[in-house]
């Protein structure tokens, strides 16, 4: 029987009305999945992160855990490649 590779992929969501705009999301994403947007501001006026790269996130989480603000959700998926 022959096993198929599976790989962890992730997408994350950002509140941007919880959202302060501190950049901890992208100060600790170490695959530079999250970046702070030069021209996206929340209802306050702050920056906005987004989600730069999402070929490149595995759904560490760590970026949801560092929000103080809890305005990340990440959701993990895997696919098979055959």
């Amino acid at each position: 029987m022959r096993q198929e590779a599976t790989m962890a992929r992730g997408e994350i969501v950002i509140n941007e009305t919880f959202c302060q705009g501190c950049g901890y999301c992208q100060e600790f994403c170490n695959r530079n999945c999250v970046v702070m947007s030069v021209d996206k501001f929340g209802p306050r006026g702050n920056v906005l992160p987004v989600f730069a790269n999402p070929e490149s996130c595995n759904a560490c989480g760590v970026c949801g855990w560092m929000c103080p603000h809890m305005a990340i959700e990440v959701y993990r998926y895997v696919e098979s490649k055959s």
